[in-house]
């Protein structure tokens, strides 16, 4: 399994997970000709997809998915409120996928397991995605508002995760936002801020993790070196010496080829057994 995080932070999310000849476009928040370019920079043609999943329908997720479903014939994968609030991006000559939380589907050799998340959209998902020929599986997590036990079921054992960071407290207190955008943010249906992050980080963690990239942050309120450190730090304490990278929002990020950097990691694995 590649995964490649096209752009992330509060502005714009996308990120592309290929497995074998299938390649699924996760969240498309950018404008149907940026993500173009996106995709083109990283040798990816966009009529190659196999479809465009959606997590929830805020802006920041969903900007370019009407056009480039129209203009490449891709279907949409949405659930079904999720497709109503999206009502505005659509023409109807799109072809819709409707899915359900807790319901897995399959793309070819990838196997989706949408779980719901708490966050203030109306119908919030969170995503693992599985190779089924190769076991490798990723966690999308982005958007949590607070992490439950279920999104900590859903994301145990996952290979690499895309992680939110959004925001430092401090920073977001004395920030430029509006007092009721900062409660917000900083709600229970809001965004993870790096300390939430790094406690999750720490629950999720387990030997077979191989990486971690930290996403949707905050352009006014965070900072990528805060973030890495608040969540390395935490992870150094559970001996994790894995990727640890932070998703930009302009560019993408190079290719994680999941397959290799797990057998990176195996004869640590094995020498602790």
């Amino acid at each position: 399994m590649i995964v490649t995080v096209l752009g992330s932070g509060s502005t714009g999310n996308s990120l592309l997970v290929e497995a074998g000849d299938v390649r699924l476009l996760v969240d498309a928040g950018f404008s149907g000709r940026d993500i173009e370019r996106r995709l083109t920079a990283v040798g990816v043609e966009p009529e190659s997809l196999g479809g465009i999943l959606i997590t929830h329908d805020h802006g920041d997720h969903t900007k370019g998915m009407g056009v480039l479903a129209r203009r490449f014939g891709l279907p949409l994968y949405l659930t079904r409120r999720t497709a109503a609030a999206c009502a505005s991006l659509l023409r109807g000559e799109e072809t819709i996928r409707p899915y359900r939380a807790e319901q897995p589907f399959r793309l070819g050799r990838i196997e989706v397991r949408p779980f719901l998340t708490v966050h203030d959209a109306a119908d919030p998902i969170a995503v693992t995605v599985r190779d089924t020929e190769t076991g490798d599986t990723l966690g999308v997590a982005t958007d949590l508002g607070r992490p439950t036990t279920a999104v900590r079921a859903a994301l145990a054992g996952c290979h690499l995760l895309v992680l939110e960071a959004n925001h430092d407290e401090v920073m977001l207190r004395t920030g430029p936002y509006p007092w009721s955008v900062k409660q917000r943010i900083a709600s229970s249906h809001g965004h993870l801020s790096n300390n939430a992050s790094a406690q999750l980080a720490r629950e999720l963690y387990h030997d077979a993790l191989a990486g971690v990239v930290l996403a949707h942050l905050s352009d006014s309120c965070n900072a990528p070196e805060l973030a890495r450190e608040t969540i390395g730090l935490a992870l150094e304490r559970c001996r994790f010496d894995g990727l640890l990278q932070v998703a930009p929002q302009d560019r993408p990020l190079e290719p994680i080829d999941l397959g290799p950097l797990r057998q990176a990691r195996m004869p640590e694995q094995l020498a602790l057994l």
